[in-house]
């Protein structure tokens, strides 16, 4: 990455050993450096102040305050970091809330290193890590949630206010699709590409892409056409 700064990361887990391994192998990697650990999510908004990491790598369940309750905390600071939950179930309700509390995606534990790093790259580069796998998991737990109605007359009302050219982006940020991936599909350079994704969060009041992609998950099958 050249001359270009680390992109720091602080790390959240209650299992000691977890923060350790997780510390030796992002601290091998020139593009990222570990500045700050806490072990529960009582001490995310503290260590955060005090660090000011880009990127907060946080597990999903925790004894104190768990990972969902923290998500939510920080991403209502000003400028708050980016949040990737860390979890050892892929299909599990808590990862649902933390996405939509304004976690930006979610790695499983066991996860390969190579993709770890690179996930921490994506979301601070203001991407996703929504790939169309992960997308049709989630895709899942919105299907399974108890009370659909609220959630759908919301999304309904905030896709109404979109152009069509905005709904075609908010529809491919819905199937995990980057921004080149967009960029190729529509025919866009991926600068515009970028521009309309800000505009999307600015009007859907959304934190993030995953927040994009739930709420066209939300809206009713035939509330988004044009």
């Amino acid at each position: 990455m050249g001359t270009m700064s680390p992109i720091r990361v602080m790390l959240v887990d209650d299992d000691p050993l977890v923060r350790s391994g997780l510390r030796l192998l992002l601290g091998g990697t020139e593009s990222i450096e570990v500045v700050a650990e806490a072990d529960d999510g009582d001490k995310v908004l503290g260590a955060v102040d005090r660090h000011r990491p880009d990127v907060v790598l946080m597990d999903i369940r925790m004894p104190g305050v768990d990972g969902v309750s923290a998500a939510g905390l920080l991403a209502a600071q000003p400028s708050p970091p980016a949040i990737l939950m860390l979890t050892t179930f892929d299909a599990d309700d808590l990862v649902l809330r933390a996405l939509r509390a304004g976690a930006a995606g979610f790695l499983l534990k066991d996860t390969p290193p190579a993709e770890i790093v690179r996930a921490i790259e994506l979301v601070h580069a203001g991407d996703s890590m929504l790939s169309p796998a992960v997308t049709r998991r989630l895709i899942d737990l919105v299907a399974g949630e108890a009370d659909e109605s609220t959630p759908r007359a919301d999304a309904d009302r905030l896709l109404a206010g979109l152009s069509p050219r905005e709904l075609e982006v908010a529809r491919a940020v819905g199937r995990g699709l980057s921004n080149a991936d967009i960029s190729a599909e529509l025919h866009l350079s991926v600068a515009t590409v970028k521009a309309h994704v800000s505009r999307l969060l600015e009007k859907l009041g959304a934190d993030n892409r995953v927040q994009i992609a739930l709420l066209i998950r939300d809206a009713s099958p035939g509330g988004v056409e044009r």
